[in-house]
């Protein structure tokens, strides 16, 4: 193990025994460094590592300090990480969708609060039967992202919204190309609101999978044309090839 990851694994464990916590202040280096048995060197760039994932926060002038710790803190990396893949794993992504998403959406409706149900029925209803894409998108982040909220569980909520930008130029090309891409949509949220409202978590999980299988099934098929064949809009966003996607493997139903 590199003397940095070391250190770094040494703070870890003070975090996790509880010697350090949410807001706590770091010993002076050179202490921490004579009490873990490590150089300042390397105690500093541990210090900085942590400092970029969140974990730590560098305050100048006033000491080095551990963050809240807040799932969705820590998550902002990875949702950068994500960032950088949107083309070639899209499809990874959606089945990583499709796994936690059901799940959120039965914890949902054990846990969401009434007020919350009805804010998400509101929007529904606002939107009409024939909105247009971009307005049902805008609908449909806040609609998932509530949904995940509402699973009570902070880190599967965070998890998923992370997933959120990798996925949304496909949802766009869906949206553009598929004729019963809205209503379909439209109805499979009010499909998965009514599981909620009813507090029944296994109908909301399984209206959830075939909310993502839909148009992870789309993707799929979309990329599998050859080249002249695909939709414009799925060329233009993936940059005028939709050969990055061939990587994947095909997803099974």
């Amino acid at each position: 193990m590199r003397v940095t990851d070391e250190a770094i694994d040494r703070i870890k464990q003070m975090i996790v025994a509880g010697e350090l916590r949410p807001g706590d202040r770091l010993p002076r280096e050179a202490d921490l460094a004579a009490r873990l048995g490590l150089s300042r060197n390397s105690l500093r760039e541990a210090v900085k590592a942590l400092a970029l994932i969140r974990v730590l926060e560098v305050r100048q002038g006033d000491g080095t300090f551990v963050t809240s710790l807040d799932p969705s803190l820590l998550m902002e990396t990875m949702g950068f990480v994500l960032d950088l893949h949107q083309d070639a794993s899209v499809l990874e992504f959606f089945e990583v969708r499709r796994i936690l998403e059901p799940a959120a959406a039965a914890r949902a409706a054990l846990r969401m609060a009434d007020d919350d149900i009805a804010a998400l029925r509101k929007m529904l209803d606002e939107l009409g039967p024939e909105p247009a894409v971009e307005d049902l998108l805008t609908s449909d982040v806040e609609f998932h992202k509530v949904v995940a909220l509402g699973s009570g569980n902070r880190a599967l909520a965070s998890i998923i919204d992370s997933l959120r930008q990798p996925t949304y130029r496909a949802r766009i090309w869906r949206g553009l190309t598929q004729s019963d891409a809205v209503a379909r949509t439209l109805a499979e949220h009010r499909a998965i609101l009514d599981a909620i409202e009813g507090r029944e978590p296994e109908v909301a999980r399984s209206w959830a999978t075939v909310h993502i299988a839909g148009v992870e099934r789309w993707i799929q098929e979309a990329v599998n044309l050859d080249e002249d064949e695909a939709p414009p809009e799925l060329r233009k966003a993936s940059g005028g090839t939709v050969r990055p996607f061939r990587r994947a493997t095909p997803v099974e139903y």
